[in-house]
């Protein structure tokens, strides 16, 4: 059971996947993931987040950027959704652009950046405690 970034069972913090090349915005997100009592990693691209996650990395949900060098969150999402040991984890879309695409990818909700860090934790901790 899981509420406010914390899961009851054992008072460890929520791990939140952030994946996202700006530097500016991973300290931004980090800090208020942080201040907000989840366990931020930071990927700054889609092939870091998937090594993570197949290297027996965990998250409970995904924030994922559409724009970034090496691997996109486009390419991204399509391993994430083949692979079913990391297919079920929720993603929450950041974009700057494609917004018409973004229902493409499934995901669990998507904000355009520039983002409403309140916003997103809102959704972020709704997706930990669905209930």
């Amino acid at each position: 059971m899981t509420t406010c970034g914390r899961t009851i069972r054992d008072e460890m913090p929520e791990t939140i996947l952030f994946v996202d090349d700006d530097p500016g915005l991973q300290r931004v997100m980090t800090k208020f993931l942080s201040l907000e009592g989840f366990t931020p990693v930071i990927a700054a691209n889609g092939q870091e987040a998937l090594d993570y996650l197949r290297g027996g990395g965990h998250a409970r949900v995904i924030l994922l950027d559409l724009r970034m060098p090496v691997m996109d969150g486009w390419a991204f999402r399509k391993e994430q959704k083949a692979d079913p040991g990391i297919a079920g984890i929720p993603v929450i879309v950041l974009s700057g652009a494609e917004g018409d695409r973004v229902p493409e990818l499934e995901a669990a909700a998507s904000f355009k950046k520039p983002v409403s860090f309140p916003e997103i934790i809102t959704v972020v901790r709704q997706l930990c405690d669905p209930h």
